[in-house]
């Protein structure tokens, strides 16, 4: 297991990473927290065997979101500096090549909030809270949460929780679409990560370039992104030694192993 003060990293198999943010009480996501978790995802990038990301909080919530207390000590010449940083940190989080997987429970408000919405899929245990209450505190969400929560819920739902500040349980979160799964508590992160494991048995660069696809393709209008997805298909997953494979496996009947290749 590597690890920073404030972010614990331990390897898995099928190529799978666990992030842990560990900054009791509530994983307040002060400067050091978002410089060590952006460290992290650094490294996770430039590391090609790397297949799925689990993204989780240790104690009783996922994030509480920004470091208030540290806030009120920023000099306002610093204030730009501090949100590109956090904006930074949140697009390596969303741009990682391998798919990523927040696994959440108790609180995930504010920043913590957005911090899963970065990611691509979110799993939470029953006990969960989500809310952006930044307007409650003469704030707005301002690490992506104004772009990233109307694409997810759409325009209506997000405008409600953003205006109002108010907190949704994780069995409307996941009406809205804003979770896929809620599990009983203290399961999310053994579903996270067997939903992370699965990712990790397909064959990489056909995820990857799936990804990829989806966040890019979906930015522009449809004919840009069906010619970016046949450029994909063509020139990364239909040379690769895994296509291969996953052919010959079909027709043997027997599981494919993928190997990136």
């Amino acid at each position: 297991m590597a690890s920073d003060a404030h972010v614990g990293r331990t390897d898995e198999e099928d190529g799978v990473s666990l992030l842990l943010l560990r900054n009791p009480p509530v994983n307040a996501l002060s400067r050091a927290v978002l410089a060590e978790l952006a460290h992290a995802l650094e490294r996770l990038a430039s590391e090609s065997d790397r297949r799925a990301v689990v993204l989780a909080g240790d104690g009783p919530n996922f994030s509480a979101g920004a470091d208030l207390k540290e806030m009120a000590t920023i000099p306002a010449r610093d204030v730009p500096t501090v949100l590109a940083e956090g904006l930074a940190t949140l697009r390596a989080l969303a741009e990682l090549p391998v798919p990523t997987v927040a696994a959440i429970h108790g609180l995930a408000v504010g920043g913590g909030l957005e911090l899963a919405l970065a990611c691509d899929l979110r799993v939470a245990d029953d006990s969960a809270k989500f809310g952006a209450p930044e307007v409650t505190l003469g704030l707005l969400p301002a690490y992506g949460g104004t772009q990233r929560l109307p694409r997810l819920v759409g325009a209506a739902k997000a405008k409600e929780m953003i205006f109002t500040g108010a907190l949704v349980p994780a069995a409307e979160a996941l009406r809205i679409g804003l979770v896929g799964k809620v599990v009983s508590g203290g399961q999310e992160l053994r579903a996270a990560r067997d939903l992370a494991h699965t990712i990790g048995q397909r064959a990489p660069k056909a995820v990857r370039a799936a990804k990829r696809a989806i966040a890019e393709g979906t930015q522009g209008d449809l004919a840009a992104g069906l010619r970016l997805e046949s450029r994909l298909f063509l020139e990364e997953v239909a040379p690769s030694a895994d296509l291969a494979e996953g052919v010959r496996a079909f027709v043997e009947r027997r599981p494919p192993k993928f190997t990136g290749g």
